[in-house]
């Protein structure tokens, strides 16, 4: 198997490892930087389908801005729910 098939699979398999972790994390704050490792990643095979651009947007607008906001968001909000 050459390398970069091994480094395509590789970065699939922590892909999806990624987008399940964030669906299935119960904390909030997990959940916002296990999405961030998910656009990363999104970002990260972009760059490897040599698609440059779009892989610098991704990594600007998802995992960057997208990732400040829902912080911003999560420290405006309450940390116990309340019953």
């Amino acid at each position: 198997m050459e390398l970069m098939s091994l480094s395509h699979i590789v970065i699939l398999v922590f892909l999806i490892v990624a987008a399940i972790s964030a669906i299935m994390a119960e904390d909030l704050l997990s959940a916002v930087i296990l999405y961030s490792a998910y656009s990363f990643t999104i970002a990260l095979t972009y760059l490897v389908l040599r698609s440059d651009d779009v892989a610098m947007t991704e990594a600007a607008v998802g995992a960057g801005v997208t990732t400040l906001l829902f912080l911003a968001a999560l420290s405006k909000t309450s940390t116990k729910e309340e019953k």
